[in-house]
């Protein structure tokens, strides 16, 4: 029998709402438990990422969150990454590490609560698709 991948492990597990650790790194132990806090919720699924080791947390096929070699990075306003980025929180991200930022992507510094962030980030991208 073929044994399942990680991803479609823990995206029936999510589902399921039992969650199991994705890794055993620090980093993605404190993802899971961001998973773990919307395993219930409806719409929302965990899926690989680009890149080795990176995961993206979904609500309705848009992505709120997601665990990157930069860190946590989570999708907020524009106004409220500004706040974060000028109280020294973290800083925006720079998915091709040129220089050009995302507006609206936040990575969270190592003071932050992820899973604060992630709620903030689900409000808003379900904010989104309803307008």
């Amino acid at each position: 029998m073929r044994s399942r991948t990680t991803a479609q492990r823990v995206t029936k597990t999510v589902k399921r709402s039992a969650c199991r650790p994705l890794s055993t790194s620090a980093a993605d132990n404190r993802f899971q438990t961001v998973i773990a806090a919307f395993s219930r919720s409806r719409g929302v699924e965990v899926e690989p990422g680009w890149g080795s080791g990176n995961w993206v947390l979904k609500v309705n096929a848009k992505i709120l969150a997601m665990l990157t070699s930069s860190g946590f990075v989570a999708k907020l306003p524009k106004a409220r990454v500004d706040q974060l980025v000028s109280e020294r929180a973290g800083v925006r991200f720079d998915p091709r590490k040129n220089g050009r930022v995302m507006k609206e992507w936040f990575v969270a510094g190592a003071g932050c609560d992820w899973l604060a962030l992630a709620r903030e980030a689900h409000r808003f991208v379900e904010g989104d698709r309803k307008r």
